[in-house]
């Protein structure tokens, strides 16, 4: 199948994206705002609230896929649109905590460790990938290239409510150790 008028017009920015939101989130998370005189309070109370904000995001996939499987378009559309809002709004919070506050060393010892660390590289590497595959998904579905969609829909919601749900783990695993 050929791509939409929408997805033509939005590839280049699609790409954009996927580049530029890894690269700020990997620059901004080495900046402290204090080491640049800023005095700001740490803002050490976003954790569990972007954690759940990422429990809220594995929610609204699910049900929009149940929606959607249920011939509720409308609904599931509104619920990715919300869905997509979350997320940004758990990576401005989550760059907003870690430009404000040192960072917080995992302590688990032994096995627990391997299993923290390798649920974290797999979430980051994850959500990393997820970018484009989402912003793919979304342009082919407002382009109204449905079966295209549902074609990537179907790689993207596994990986996308994968770093959901590690987000949460990984917030239950590392929460005994913030200062």
């Amino acid at each position: 199948m050929e791509q939409t008028a929408a997805e033509k017009k939005y590839n280049v920015w699609i790409v954009i994206l996927s580049i530029v939101i890894p690269l700020a989130v990997v620059a901004l998370f080495s900046i402290r705002l204090k080491d640049y005189g800023i005095n700001v309070t740490p803002l050490k109370f976003l954790p569990p609230i972007y954690a759940t904000i990422n429990g809220i995001t594995a929610i609204l996939l699910v049900t929009a896929v149940n929606a959607v499987k249920n011939g509720k378009r409308q609904l599931h559309e509104r619920l990715m649109k919300v869905a997509i809002g979350c997320s940004l709004l758990f990576l401005l919070m989550y760059i907003a905590y870690h430009m404000t506050t040192d960072a917080t060393k995992f302590g688990g010892e032994g096995v627990i460790r391997y299993v923290y660390f390798f649920i974290l590289f797999t979430h980051i590497t994850l959500s990393i990938a997820v970018i484009p595959l989402v912003l793919i998904s979304y342009v082919r579905a407002i382009g109204q290239s449905f079966e295209r969609h549902k074609k990537i829909a179907r790689i993207t919601y596994p990986i996308w409510l994968y770093v959901a749900v590690t987000g949460v783990i990984v917030y239950f695993m590392i929460a005994p150790y913030y200062v």
